[in-house]
């Protein structure tokens, strides 16, 4: 298929699970044909370190990486350090992703997400000079570094995914990172995003070709329709209860709506939340169906201009089943 062999797959893991599943599923995603496993990184789920580690350990040429780190829970330098010593354990199969975190998260333990732009401007380029053999001096609004260094070589380059979903940070993203990494999963939001993309990247006087272009989504697959949405059902209820309003408005899925979803997941009011989930919802949200909706789906998004599709959270009712259905049906569709 001409022009798409540049397309690349990528899975995601909450690691909610036992870390020996999370591994399995890593291994078994490398026989699947996918080119990265992204680890999400939350305090309240396994260390993402320590999975990564694991992953390294035991995989032989997937990319894998921090699905997204924060500068605001961790120090920039200390993500150099540990994207370092990762890619000493297996050269040229790292990438960083990171962001502004998870405001939830982050307020359970007084973390302020405080200039989010400027945090995470100075972040990418401490992790870049750092993780380059650079000494790193920097004044700037967030972080004030006084040559800070690390005493091993890195042997390549580790490129750099910056999550983002507003405007401003899109454009950061594709200004300053080597990927632009969007947790969206419909046609609408990359519409709106390349217009920022394009933005970005000619600030920094770099070409489309130079970036990845990203979409991270909540995605599930079976062979039965049904199955695969109500999969997917929980992972929509809480995007819904997350998203900033323009994103709702663009989907036009009412404040009222994503109020009573926040406010039923706050309380664990599960059945609440079940019966307050439209099938718009899933379909703004998610990316759920059979094989060959999930194809076409995956197909808008391409021809957009996305060049690495992620699967992430729920993958499908069994993950292990979905993986298979992904490597039979899907990833050969694309490669």
């Amino acid at each position: 298929m001409e022009g798409m062999a540049m397309f690349k797959f990528g899975i995601e893991f909450v690691p909610t699970d036992v870390y020996w599943k999370v591994i399995y599923h890593a291994i078994q995603a490398e026989k699947a044909g996918y080119d990265y496993v992204w680890i999400t990184d939350h305090f309240n789920n396994r260390n993402v370190y320590v999975l990564l580690t694991n992953i390294a350990v035991y995989t032989n040429k997937i990319k894998f990486g921090p699905g997204v780190t924060n500068p605001y829970m961790i120090h920039p330098i200390m993500t150099a350090q540990s994207m370092a010593s990762l890619n000493d354990m297996a050269p040229g199969r790292v990438a960083c992703g990171l962001g502004t975190g998870d405001k939830t998260t982050l307020d359970m333990v007084g973390v302020e997400r405080a200039k989010p732009l400027a945090a995470v401007r100075e972040a990418v380029r401490i992790i870049r000079d750092v993780t380059t053999g650079k000494a790193v001096k920097l004044e700037g609004e967030v972080f004030k570094v006084a040559g800070a260094k690390i005493n091993f070589k890195v042997a390549n380059p580790i490129p750099i995914f910056v999550g983002a979903q507003g405007p401003k940070m899109i454009s950061l993203a594709a200004e300053v990172g080597d990927g632009v990494l969007i947790n969206a999963s419909h046609r609408k939001d990359f519409e709106d995003a390349m217009g920022h993309i394009k933005e970005g990247a000619s600030k920094a006087c770099k070409k489309l070709d130079d970036l990845e272009v990203v979409a991270a989504t909540s995605f599930s697959v079976h062979e039965d329709a049904a199955k695969a949405q109500k999969a997917a059902t929980i992972v929509a209820a809480f995007i819904v209860a997350g998203s900033p309003e323009p994103i709702l408005q663009r989907h036009n899925i009412s404040i009222e709506a994503a109020n009573k979803l926040r406010d039923a997941i706050a309380k664990g009011m599960w059945k609440d939340v079940f019966a307050n989930v439209t099938p718009d919802m899933i379909e703004a949200f998610s990316i759920a169906g059979t094989p060959d909706t999930c194809i076409e789906k995956i197909d808008q998004l391409r021809k957009i201009g996305v060049t690495l599709f992620i699967t992430g959270s729920p993958i499908g009712p069994n993950v292990r089943d979905s993986i298979n259905l992904i490597k039979n049906k899907i990833i050969p569709h694309f490669k």
